[in-house]
C-alpha cells in the first residue's frame, strides 16, 4: 500500500514538474524518430486548419508530376472572395508553377494556391479527389479537405493527423526546401519581387528547422507546423488555434526549451502582435509588447501540457471559360 502511494505520489510530482504553459488549444509534439510523444494537449479535438491546408496542396500538386516550369496565369477566379484576404500576385501575371508553389507555401499566397488547384489536371474538381485519395492513403481520419487555401472552415483536422501529414511532408524536398526559406525573389512578369516566409522564427539564431506552415482564419486561430531539432532530438510540433501571433511563437519557443530540459518556461505578456526576438549563443529571447493578460497555467490544469509516456520549354495554360 505505501508503495502504492509513493508511486503514485512521484508520479504527480513528475508530471507537474513538466506542466507547460500553452496558448494553443491543441499542441501536439512528436519524436521523429521513435514515434515517442513528448507533449500533448487536446491532440484529438478537430479543428479548422487553415493555410495548415497548403502542405496538403502541395504535396498532391508534386504528386501529379507537372511540368514545374509551365507557365501558369492567375485567373480573376483565383482570388479570394471568401476572407477577402490581400495578396501581392497580380491577376494576370505569368508565373511558373514552381514559383506559384514556393508563393502558396512560403509567404501563404491564396491566389497562388487556388492556380495550383485550378491547373491541376482535371481542375478543381480533379484536385479535390486526389486529396481526398491523398488523406485516405496517409491515414488522416478525422481530416476534411474541401479546398486548397485553407480559407474555407471547413478544412478541419486534429494535431493528431497534421503531425501524419507533416511527417509526410517532411519526405518531399521540394517542400522542405521552399518552407525554410526566410525570403526569396520571384520573378512575377519580368519583375523580381522579393517574399517572406510567414514564419519569424525562419531563418532565426539558434533555430534549426526541417519544415514550417502557418495558418490563420478567424475560426483556426493562429496555427502552426514545424519540424525542429533541438537537444539532439528531431521533433515535430503541431499547434492549433492560438490567440494570437505572440503566443503561437511562445509555445514554440517552451517546446524547444523543454526538448532541451532547460528549466523553466517562457512566460510573457499577449498581444496581438507577433512579439520581437533577440537572438542569443543558446536561444531566442522573446521580449514583451503591449499590456495583456499573461499566458499561464489555470489551478484546474486546462491550459497546461503534460508530458505524457511513449506510445507503442514554358508552356501557356489557358484560362478556364465559365460555361
Amino acid at each position: 500500500m505505501l508503495k502504492k502511494l509513493f508511486a503514485a505520489v512521484a508520479l504527480s510530482f513528475s508530471v507537474s514538474a513538466f506542466a507547460v504553459p500553452f496558448g494553443s488549444q491543441s499542441v501536439l509534439v512528436v519524436e521523429d524518430d521513435t514515434g515517442k510523444i513528448l507533449l500533448e494537449k487536446n491532440a484529438d479535438r478537430v479543428a479548422p486548419i487553415a493555410s495548415l491546408t497548403k502542405l496538403m496542396t502541395a504535396m498532391v500538386v508534386l504528386d501529379a508530376k507537372q511540368d514545374m516550369d509551365e507557365l501558369i496565369e492567375i485567373d480573376r477566379s483565383d482570388v479570394d472572395t471568401v476572407k477577402h484576404s490581400s495578396s501581392r500576385v497580380p491577376v494576370g501575371s505569368l508565373i511558373s508553377r514552381r514559383d506559384v508553389l514556393q508563393l502558396a507555401l512560403m509567404s501563404s499566397d491564396n491566389r497562388a494556391a487556388a492556380a495550383l488547384a485550378r491547373t491541376y489536371p482535371g481542375g478543381l474538381e480533379g484536385f479535390k479527389a486526389a486529396v481526398r485519395r491523398k488523406i485516405a492513403a496517409l491515414g488522416m481520419t478525422h481530416t476534411v479537405i474541401e479546398e486548397p487555401t485553407g480559407l474555407n472552415p471547413h478544412n478541419r483536422s486534429t494535431a493528431g493527423d497534421l503531425v501524419k501529414m507533416a511527417n509526410a511532408s517532411a519526405k518531399y524536398p521540394t517542400i522542405t526546401d521552399i518552407t525554410t526559406q526566410s525570403k526569396e525573389l520571384i520573378n512575377i512578369d519580368g519583375r523580381e519581387v522579393e517574399y517572406r516566409n510567414t514564419n519569424r522564427l525562419v531563418g532565426a539564431k539558434g533555430w534549426d528547422i526541417g519544415l514550417s506552415k502557418t495558418g490563420y482564419i478567424q475560426e483556426a486561430g493562429r496555427c502552426l507546423i514545424m519540424n525542429i531539432k533541438a537537444g539532439g532530438k528531431n521533433a515535430t510540433m503541431v499547434l492549433l488555434n492560438a490567440g494570437a501571433s505572440s503566443a503561437r511563437i511562445l509555445d514554440a519557443l517552451n517546446i524547444r526549451r523543454f526538448i532541451t530540459g532547460e528549466e523553466a518556461p517562457v512566460v510573457a505578456r499577449a498581444s496581438n502582435r507577433a512579439p520581437r526576438f533577440k537572438a542569443s549563443s543558446s536561444r531566442a529571447r522573446i521580449k514583451a509588447t503591449a499590456s495583456g493578460p499573461r499566458i499561464k497555467a489555470s489551478a484546474g490544469g486546462k491550459s497546461k501540457v503534460k508530458a505524457v509516456k511513449p506510445r507503442a520549354k514554358a508552356k501557356v495554360v489557358p484560362k478556364r471559360r465559365k460555361k
